[in-house]
């Protein structure tokens, strides 16, 4: 599948989130600890908010791992609010329209899992996303596939409504077609001032996803951790798998579950499919 990291906060350098961590993002591209698979190459993408309102991308083909370009702009690129995200796919090319997060106007959008039977559904997918919107689809993801249909059902007014009526609809044409379990997924989606992150499957086994915990006793507790003490008290990290092993720093989130994180407050609501 696919590894993620959402990141809000105090602003900080991107190679403190995608390098130097013991298991960072990077890291996981070649050695994932709790992803589906181990490698996860088959390209990667950022999205940040920096002084405009649309958020920047950069995405690439190349294995995270052996990418030059990201290396440089870890270096030098900073920000506030982050999005990355390192892909192992489910099948769909290879290419950079199909490399997350995908972007629509100030929203960003990522997901790990799998649409199960994705071309037996495509067609009602598609044929259901707004016909304004349908232009913008540039890939030929299920996750991009997926992001188009939460907006058609109004991610942008109600993100926990929309993506509930999205799965739901996505879990009633799967079944009509035969298929056990449509839906695998977390998902993380921002409008650039909040994240809303969710885990669910529709067979009760999705994938992993962990938060950070209040980082200021953290700081306390490993007063020589670099990364740490660079962070204000209401930077927060939604992410698939912990970047390290420090005692107390992660809480993995329940199942069929919505976190939403604004400023330093981060909330947990129960989540399921909109009923069709």
């Amino acid at each position: 599948m696919c590894r993620w990291l959402a990141y809000s906060g105090s602003p900080v350098r991107l190679d403190d989130l995608l390098y130097k961590p013991v298991n960072s993002l990077v890291m996981q591209s070649k050695h994932a600890r709790m992803g589906a698979e181990t490698t996860n190459g088959d390209g990667f993408g950022i999205g940040w908010y920096g002084t405009e309102p649309t958020p920047g991308l950069f995405h690439s083909t190349e294995p995270a791992w052996h990418d030059r370009n990201l290396r440089e702009l870890g270096r030098q690129a900073s920000a506030s609010r982050v999005f990355a995200h390192i892909r192992a796919t489910t099948g769909t090319a290879i290419q950079q329209t199909n490399c997350h997060p995908f972007r629509h106007g100030k929203w960003l959008w990522m997901h790990n899992g799998a649409l199960a039977d994705f071309p037996k559904v495509k067609r009602d997918m598609a044929i259901t996303v707004d016909p304004g919107l349908y232009p913008e689809i540039e890939g030929s993801t299920d996750s991009e596939m997926f992001f188009y249909l939460a907006l058609t059902f109004g991610l942008e007014e109600d993100p926990r409504a929309a993506v509930a009526e999205a799965v739901g609809f996505i879990e009633d044409a799967g079944r009509r077609r035969g298929v056990g379990h449509p839906v695998q997924m977390t998902v993380a989606t921002t409008d650039g001032d909040t994240t809303w992150a969710f885990r669910y499957s529709s067979q009760g086994k999705s994938r992993s996803l962990f938060t950070s915990r209040d980082i200021t006793p953290l700081q306390a507790l490993y007063p020589e951790n670099e990364l740490l003490n660079k962070l204000s008290d209401d930077s927060r990290l939604v992410v698939s798998e912990p970047l390290g092993d420090l005692h107390g720093a992660w809480q993995e989130v329940p199942e069929s579950t919505c976190v939403v994180v604004h400023g330093g407050e981060q909330q947990q609501y129960t989540f399921a499919p909109a009923a069709r």
